[in-house]
């Protein structure tokens, strides 16, 4: 016993020391690296330094992080999260260019920036962001008129006065071209996430058309979005091919919070139709006017539904046009059920109430002649017998009922 009360520490393999520091914070790595001088190489280790998550660590500075960035992150890292200024009683610049391009050549093999609170105005264009972006996701930030704009790289005076006249520019062009230079690569973002950005509005989305890898677009809460921004912007047949967001296969569009605010639903602009986009997710208000212009994409096969209350009557109307769809998704919705009829009505001509009597047990005797995997998927769902209708009219179509429930009427 004496001979295991004098080990420590210094006894493990260093790779069994960095997967116990694995799970320290930022702030705790940066502590242990003062506890000895093996520590402190350990704790450089690039492998503790892929996910960087610093929105828990309350009031780092632009000097925290450059301390950060010239000491500990490097190579390794793959996924960056920061917390701004923007709610805090200090205010002050919180990300500089010289900083942003300090990161874009320590970090070459950075993929994801997740910003929350950040204030950006001070930040002419989101290019100064790391090349090698591919995720960018923005939560109640605040930004610039222009920040999505592509703009190429200012050139130097003498060039500008070269490309004035039509010689000068096809010497400019050659002398690029035999330094190597091309164009502009463009901006590499493929995602982008947009979380209560009231300062989004429709000439960001315009900007948007000229990315030429966006492929994925979340916009939550993204109040000054309108219908004719969305409409404008929709990927459509045009003179020169497909002209506005092209290349965009996944769109989502909800508001959930400023319950009563007077709003203009942006996805009405859904119903000049979407040439491409695969997979669309409605959320909150938009939920509604979305399954009506929904019949418009042609090119659809994922929908998802989420947060709202939905009847079984307007999700069999909406879903029997899209008979393209290869997978419906509930997530967190309320039923309402179709009401009932009167005993006496129903009793009465073959017509009206009786005709939906009717209609129900013939579905009911189709949900009885189904195997008995279909049987355990329906007493799972809050209401079977939309799951056996959604099967009638979308056959080759996947199901999927996330936490969802059954809006009970008193009477």
């Amino acid at each position: 016993m004496d001979e295991y009360k004098a080990c420590n520490l210094d006894y493990f393999p260093e790779n069994i020391l960095i997967d116990v520091l694995s799970y320290l914070s930022v702030k705790e790595l940066v502590r242990a690296g003062r506890v000895c001088k093996r520590w402190k190489r350990l704790v450089k280790d690039q492998r503790l330094w892929r996910r960087v998550d610093l929105t828990a660590w309350k009031g780092v500075t632009s000097r925290i992080l450059w301390l950060l960035l010239r000491q500990y992150l490097g190579c390794g890292l793959r996924c960056l999260r920061l917390r701004g200024l923007l709610l805090s009683a200090r205010g002050g610049t919180f990300l500089s260019e010289s900083w942003l391009k300090a990161l874009s050549t320590k970090c070459p093999r950075l993929s994801k920036l997740y910003l929350l609170h950040a204030d950006l105005r001070t930040l002419p264009s989101c290019q100064l962001l790391p090349p090698s972006l591919h995720v960018v996701e923005l939560r109640g930030c605040e930004l610039p008129r222009e920040f999505f704009n592509q703009v190429p790289p200012a050139a130097h005076p003498q060039d500008r006065a070269e490309a004035t006249s039509s010689v000068g520019a096809q010497q400019q062009g050659r002398d690029r071209k035999g330094k190597g230079l091309g164009a502009p690569s463009g901006i590499g973002i493929e995602r982008l996430v947009l979380n209560n950005v009231p300062s989004f509005t429709d000439q960001h989305l315009q900007s948007l058309t000229s990315w030429q890898k966006l492929s994925r677009l979340e916009l939550r809460d993204t109040f000054r979005v309108t219908a004719n921004g969305l409409r404008s912007c929709a990927a459509k047949d045009g003179v020169c091919g497909v002209e506005g967001l092209s290349r965009l296969k996944f769109l989502e569009i909800g508001i959930t919070e400023r319950q009563g605010y007077q709003l203009q639903m942006a996805s009405l602009g859904l119903g000049a139709g979407w040439v491409g986009l695969e997979e669309l997710s409605l959320g909150g208000k938009e939920v509604g006017p979305g399954l009506l212009c929904a019949s418009r994409l042609r090119d659809l096969k994922g929908l998802c539904l989420w947060a709202c209350t939905l009847s079984t009557m307007q999700i069999l109307r909406s879903c029997r046009m899209l008979r393209g769809l290869r997978r419906l998704e509930f997530l967190d919705v309320v039923f309402r059920p179709r009401p009932c009829p009167p005993v006496g009505e129903g009793e009465g001509g073959a017509g009206g109430a009786g005709g939906a009597e009717e209609q129900d047990n013939e579905e009911a005797a189709g949900g009885d002649n189904s195997n008995d995997e279909n049987k355990t998927l329906d007493m799972n769902d809050p209401i079977p017998s939309l799951r056996r209708s959604l099967a009638v009219l979308l056959p080759s179509c996947t199901l999927a009922f996330t936490n969802c429930s059954v809006q009970i009427n008193p009477d």
